[in-house]
């Protein structure tokens, strides 16, 4: 079997990051599935969608929708936590960033984005450059009502099919206010995807959800 060498890795998460970066840029998918009816109640959706694997870990898309229908969350905006649950780490990211890297010390080559068991995201700032933007991101953490926030991670050591990798645990979403609690993450059935010409339905690999209230 061929063993990848790092430079080749680093080389391939790349291109695959790049890739599904632009396509989502420019919103070349639309979820055919709509978030759940119980979000009326006034509640923070959380799904991750696995969309491809990579050599160490795989690509997920990560969407927050704002089901309260009266409540804005304003500046400085949302923040989301998560714990992982084996040694996970974070390449890079599109469309956030955590607020801290972590002792990335052990990677001698093609440092990871953060290292963290515990990180805390934070959407990107407007402005932030076409490329390193997604769909419904860059907004500075605001989330109107019954609107969506989004995101991109390439996660690593996390195992590369369904059997293997773990969900994170232990959500948190912070905003001004009284603050949410999160209930467990729950595998559900993968969303799907149409193209933009609407010929094609792609199905995620598998896809979480977590409910903030």
């Amino acid at each position: 079997m061929e063993t990848l060498t790092p430079h080749c890795i680093r080389i391939s998460m790349a291109k695959l990051t790049i890739s599904f970066a632009f396509l989502l840029s420019c919103s070349f998918f639309a979820s055919t599935e709509a978030y759940d009816a119980g979000g009326s109640n006034g509640n923070i959706t959380i799904k991750w969608d696995v969309v491809n694997w990579t050599p160490d870990g795989y690509l997920a898309v990560v969407d927050m929708f704002n089901h309260q229908k009266n409540r804005n969350i304003e500046a400085p905006g949302w923040r989301l936590g998560w714990t992982w649950p084996r040694k996970q780490i974070i390449w890079q990211m599109v469309g956030a960033q955590t607020t801290e890297h972590g002792d990335c010390s052990g990677f001698k080559r093609n440092i990871p984005h953060c290292c963290k068991s515990n990180p805390q995201v934070i959407d990107s700032p407007p402005g932030t450059p076409y490329n390193q933007q997604i769909a419904n991101c860059c907004r500075g953490g605001v989330l109107r009502a019954n609107t969506l926030s989004s995101f991109q991670v390439t996660v690593g050591q996390a195992g590369t099919s369904n059997i293997t990798v773990k969900p994170p645990m232990n959500f948190t979403f912070k905003a001004p206010g009284p603050g949410y609690t999160c209930g467990p993450t729950k595998i559900v059935r993968p969303t799907q995807f149409t193209t933009a010409d609407k010929l094609r339905t792609i199905q995620a690999l598998m896809t979480w959800k977590v409910v903030c209230t």
